[in-house]
């Protein structure tokens, strides 16, 4: 396991509770990542230094801190230039990481399916590019190790233009497997489809677990899960939808991470409705509400319609819930459910509220399909809403209500006539 110190360094114009926020969500990434963290070094800084971002006598204090504590790895909250990881390298004579490189860390590990694997390598090799000769310095002297691991183990020793190529090659097969998930999402054409977004860590994974019922991965940390799931969830009364479970996001999150996982991402832009879990138990839920807000409006998914989901209110007193609820509805307009993932019972709330919005996107039309028709009454059974039915002779009159894409494709048929179109 990595010894770790970790060096904070925010501007003055940074509150210092935030700050201090900003600290302690960098030692939970070193946990995860599998560091264990020896010191922390704060300066308080008016602009980032050219060559140190930190001040050269911080520098001092960091290398006096690195040699007492015995550390072998330094990582810093703020995104470093290659300058300046060389810079204090040269100085400490430890490895430097900066946040961005160990989010990427933590994703190369995380990441279980091969389009996972191929979107880190990706964003890996980007970010690395630039810093090759930093790198290739750590190469000579230690093998793995924090910030080592996935494709720098094995991309970085060779030279910019095989690394290039790499690039090229990930992107083309990338493109391949959007162009897959876009065939499959036309196969789910017709359902009505959630995406759940938000900040990581707030619960998505188990909310879906307790809506779907599926033995999903589930754990207690920063980055759980990488690859996005979709199941079925039976919302009652005949109504159904599936809900995909995206990559959770992080303050400062890699740009580069951002890109090569706008595929995946592709599940949330297609999406009925964005859910954004909220952790409703952390004090400054709207910092971590602004951050995801930050980003799908960075994917252009800002403007999609949204349900809020505030998770985790049984670790909430009665009286601290009901202050919640009231600070939410007198300044958000957007609809928002409160539960927990683990009471069953608080769930209700939240199916009731999909369902109405499947409610809302159907066309409520009567219609006339000849009894002979096993295959139309099929679908309209298994994907639709039947009010009604009477039968006259060898024909079926239904009320019912159908996605709007079902009932275009429907009234194509020639065994089906509108009788009445009620409207939405």
């Amino acid at each position: 396991m990595d010894r770790v110190v970790l060096v904070g360094a925010p501007l003055k114009t940074l509150d210092e509770r935030t700050a201090q926020e900003h600290l302690e969500e960098l030692t939970r990434l070193t946990d995860t990542a599998g560091g264990h963290v020896v010191d922390i070094v704060h300066q308080r800084i008016n602009a980032p230094h050219s060559r140190f971002y930190i001040g050269k006598g911080k520098v001092d204090e960091l290398r006096e801190s690195v040699t007492v504590s015995e550390a072998d790895l330094v990582i810093f909250d703020d995104e470093l230039t290659p300058a300046q990881g060389r810079a204090l390298e040269d100085r400490i004579g430890v490895r430097v990481l900066d946040r961005a490189e160990l989010i990427l860390d933590i994703f190369a590990t995380r990441a279980r399916t091969g389009e996972a694997r191929m979107q880190v390598e990706l964003a890996q090799l980007q970010y690395l590019l630039p810093r090759l000769k930093r790198m290739w310095t750590h190469l000579s002297r230690i093998r793995g190790g924090l910030g080592l691991r996935g494709p720098g183990e094995t991309q970085l020793e060779t030279d910019r233009r095989m690394i290039g190529r790499r690039i090229a090659d990930l992107r083309k097969k990338l493109e391949s497997v959007s162009q897959a998930r876009a065939v499959q999402r036309q196969s789910r054409e017709g359902s009505f489809r959630v995406a759940l977004v938000g900040y990581t860590n707030s619960g998505k994974s188990s909310l879906l677990q307790a809506l779907s019922g599926a033995d999903l991965f589930v754990e207690d940390r920063l980055f759980a899960t990488l690859d996005s799931t979709t199941r079925s969830v039976d919302l009652g009364e005949g109504f159904e939808t599936l809900v995909t479970d995206t990559v959770g996001f992080i303050r400062k999150l890699p740009h580069h991470l951002v890109a090569s996982f706008r595929s995946t991402l592709e599940e949330a832009r297609e999406a009925d409705v964005l859910a954004h879990v909220i952790d409703a138990s952390y004090p400054h839920w709207e910092e971590q509400k602004e951050v995801v807000e930050g980003v799908l409006a960075d994917l252009d998914l800002g403007d999609r319609p949204q349900v809020l989901i505030y998770n985790k209110v049984d670790r909430l007193t009665h009286a601290e819930e009901e202050v919640l609820i009231r600070r939410v509805r007198a300044f958000d307009t957007t609809p928002a459910v409160f539960l927990s993932a683990h009471r069953p019972e608080t769930l209700e709330p939240l199916r009731a509220l999909l369902k109405a919005r499947i409610r809302g996107g159907l066309r409520h039309l009567t219609v006339r399909v000849g009894a002979h028709d096993g295959e139309t009454l099929a679908l309209l059974y298994r994907e639709g809403e039947v009010i009604s039915q009477s039968q006259d002779g060898g024909v079926l009159e239904l009320e019912i209500r159908v996605p709007a894409p079902l009932a275009g494709r429907l009234l194509q048929r020639p065994s089906v006539e509108l009788a009445r179109d009620h409207g939405t």
